[in-house]
């Protein structure tokens, strides 16, 4: 994926805040478990879908991701 500034990202520190469809398209072709963060109450996501951390997972998924993303806001139930 290309940024305004022309470049790739170089460290999954710089995926945070972007809208989750673009932090998927920058890590395309590797493994990735996706954790959507939500409110301890019914609730309904408003506005972006964005990613909030990714992390590199090693062990038996060495070489996947995790990013857990969450919405700008939440609307109560």
């Amino acid at each position: 994926m290309i940024f305004a500034s022309g470049e790739a990202p170089g460290r999954v520190e710089d995926l945070t805040m972007l809208p989750w469809s673009h932090a998927c398209a920058a890590l395309a072709g590797r493994p990735l478990r996706l954790r959507l963060l939500t409110p301890p109450y019914p609730a309904l996501g408003r506005g972006e879908l964005r990613c909030l951390r990714v992390r590199a997972l090693d062990g038996a998924d060495d070489g996947a991701f995790e990013m857990t993303a969450g919405y700008d806001g939440y609307e109560r139930l």
